[in-house]
């Protein structure tokens, strides 16, 4: 069996016909393969491009074998907040619903750098952005109910540790390609604590808000790493042959946007399309209250 065909087998008899979904990062990697299994099954999708032309050439190869597919992208800079209210503010005046909102972009560095707004860049884009999105979208996802709103997390959140929340910019982390791993770690832990809290905050609206670990994937999540180069040379011949296809890795994505059996579920972290249980810094719910605080003081 073929990577799509375990994509559209898993799809198959799930209704996303004509449902709202948006994904951010739907270029490369499993955005791309998500955005494209759910054009593909009739969703109107509406995915993020850092460049007008990536995007473009998504959607043509989506359109050249399905050329009826309801699929756009928009312009969205996650590394900017103004950029986020931007593209969310686009999204409320042109949607009258909202069914989905799959939280899927995600970068790895090996070196510190800083987002427009003076965040470290990994917490502020796999983390911070994502919190600005669901707060401004929040509203229009609440009066489309049912809804469901996914994040890509990963089972890297075991490996940094809890989080430091007199340190959440990383200024005392070592970085590296170890180090670099432990703060892409901390910001998937962010991830999932914040699903956690935002399920109980949305708690009898119909809203349902899960994690998950896409499993050991071919992507470029480290793209923007001064790294990526060497890796790409020397570690991906090495260990590529065991990672997952992108069509694959994305697999939990659509099962938790389409499928009737996790309607109800909400506040879960997921993987191989099942429930898991994460590591116990990611089920503490006072840190999860607290980086939900955090996150607010940050936004402001």
């Amino acid at each position: 069996m073929h990577d799509w065909d375990i994509v559209e087998e898993n799809i198959v008899g799930k209704n996303i016909a004509d449902k709202n979904i948006v994904v951010t990062g739907g270029t490369t990697g499993i955005g791309r393969a998500t955005v494209e299994a759910l054009a593909r099954r009739g969703a109107r999708v509406i995915f993020t491009a850092r460049s007008a032309g990536a995007g473009d050439e998504v959607v043509a190869g989506i359109h050249a074998t399905h050329p009826d597919a309801q699929v756009s992208h928009r312009s969205c800079h996650l590394d900017d907040l103004a950029s986020v209210r931007e593209f969310a503010d686009g999204l409320r005046r042109d949607l009258d619903r909202l069914d989905v909102l799959i939280n899927n972009a995600g970068v790895s560095l090996t070196e510190r750098r800083r987002t427009v707004d003076g965040h470290e860049y990994t917490f502020g884009v796999n983390h911070l952005a994502h919190f600005l999105l669901v707060e401004e979208l929040r509203e229009l996802l609440v009066e489309s109910a049912p809804a469901r709103i996914i994040a890509v997390a990963s089972d890297a959140h075991r490996l940094g540790g809890p989080l430091d929340f007199d340190d959440l910019m990383a200024e005392r982390a070592k970085f590296g390609v170890v180090g670099g791993m432990k703060v892409y770690g901390r910001s998937k832990l962010a991830n999932i604590l914040h699903t956690r809290e935002l399920a109980r905050s949305l708690d009898s609206t119909g809203v349902t808000a899960n994690s998950l670990h896409p499993g050991f994937v071919r992507t470029r999540l480290a793209r923007d790493s001064e790294a990526t180069m060497l890796g790409e040379r020397l570690v991906w011949p090495l260990i590529g042959r065991f990672a997952r296809s992108p069509e694959q890795g994305a697999s939990t994505s659509i099962h938790l946007a389409c499928a009737a059996a996790v309607a109800d579920v909400t506040g879960a972290y997921f993987a191989d399309e099942k429930v898991m249980k994460p590591n116990s810094n990611a089920t503490d719910d006072a840190a999860a209250k607290r980086l939900w605080e955090a996150s607010l003081e940050l936004m402001a």
